[in-house]
């Protein structure tokens, strides 16, 4: 004769995970303003900043921006990985430099 499944056990269960899942994604968030250096701004500027983006729909900022943060990403994950697992793509942007890296428009 099969067991009887318990719902509540498993509806529990999920919930935890849920639970875990949005805690770490509300702690990668916090760490990647701190990353960017946007911790410096006010929680105003910040929001509103986000604002805009959110509510961006030309396609081609977005795309300039999508690059621009894989190009950061990058550069990040060449400072810290070991020389033999480095990318020997396309040049990173300067950090705080303003600029976008090269091929990029730059539009805000």
């Amino acid at each position: 004769m099969r067991k009887p499944r318990d719902y509540d056990a498993e509806l529990k269960a999920l919930e935890d995970k849920a639970r875990e899942l949005k805690t770490r994604k509300v702690q990668q968030l916090g760490e990647l303003v701190i990353a960017t250096g946007a911790d410096a701004l006010t929680a105003d500027e910040l929001a509103g900043a986000l604002i805009v983006l959110v509510e961006t729909k030309d396609a081609g900022k977005r795309e300039s921006w999508a690059k621009r943060g894989a190009a950061w990403f990058r550069s990040k994950s060449r400072r810290t990985a070991p020389a033999p697992e480095r990318d020997a793509g396309g040049a990173p942007a300067q950090p705080g430099s303003g600029q976008p890296p090269q091929g990029s428009t730059g539009a805000a």
